[in-house]
């Protein structure tokens, strides 16, 4: 009888041990399936962060890049084009302006002269680029102890200033062929304007190419009708009968009846702007 006891126990500790096996390999699986199960979710869950994280930096990126690229409230961007004297002009390197100029306001510019004072209103929000060139080139020293070169008195009435070359004693061919080493688009057109410049008006002065304006100015000191291609400044507010007499002195007329230097010199000592 102890013996089949014994057999008996035995097949039933067999039976035991294989359950116990068995959900120990089901338990291990059990384990495994959801190991795999967390760590493909946690790879999920932080590739979806990643992808979060790449766009919030990109839309952060892509912010800051049209937030540097909007010039600031108050100011317009300008497009300052390298001279390099390549065109024949004498190129006065100071470097270049900022890349963007107050649009609201207005600043004067007064130039000391041998003759007396000379000041002029510059509307900011009309030609912001053109003011912010002078007020760089102002605070260079660009013009200061310079001539003024040309005189003209038969149909078109101005007197051009602002070659930084036209210094010294006596008259030199190159006067008026000097200028800094940028130059820019035309702003302010009087394109409507009969005159187009009228007396009083301080404009810039160009070539017949686009974008050609730089240093060189003219100050109108009779009404003047010339095509509306040069960017108006400003406006003579005080010392026009300075240029009026220098007008009425007339010219030597080195390039043709009524064109030349004048006859009366007149030396930009300094060359000031200030806001407001």
């Amino acid at each position: 009888m102890s013996s089949i006891k014994d057999r008996q126990r035995a097949a039933a500790r067999a039976r035991l041990e294989k359950e116990m096996a068995e959900r120990a390999t089901a338990a291990r699986k059990r384990r495994q399936r959801q190991a795999i199960i967390g760590s493909a979710l946690a790879v999920v869950v932080i590739a979806g962060a990643a992808v979060w994280i790449v766009a919030a930096l990109g839309n952060d990126d892509d912010k800051k890049s049209t937030d540097a690229a909007a010039p600031p409230p108050g100011t317009v961007a300008c497009s300052w084009i390298p001279e390099d004297g390549s065109t024949g002009s004498k190129v006065k390197d100071v470097g270049t302006p900022p890349s963007n100029a107050p649009n609201v306001g207005k600043s004067t510019l007064t130039m000391d002269t041998n003759l007396g004072a000379i000041t002029a209103s510059v509307d900011l929000s009309k030609a912001p680029c053109t003011g912010e060139a002078f007020t760089f080139l102002a605070g260079k020293k660009f013009w200061d102890n310079t001539k003024c070169h040309r005189l003209t008195t038969a149909g078109i009435k101005v007197l051009q200033c602002g070659d930084p070359t036209a210094t010294g004693k006596g008259w030199r061919e190159s006067d008026g062929s000097g200028g800094p080493s940028f130059r820019y688009a035309e702003e302010n057109l009087p394109t409507n304007a009969k005159p187009a410049y009228p007396k009083g008006t301080i404009a810039m002065a160009k070539t017949s190419a686009p974008s050609s304006t730089g240093s060189q100015y003219f100050i109108v000191y009779e009404d003047t009708d010339l095509p509306p291609d040069y960017t108006v400044l400003g406006t003579i507010t005080k010392g026009l009968d300075i240029v009026e007499s220098v007008a009425k002195a007339g010219s030597d007329n080195a390039n043709g009846q009524g064109d030349g230097h004048p006859k009366k010199e007149i030396t930009i000592k300094t060359l000031t702007m200030a806001k407001g």
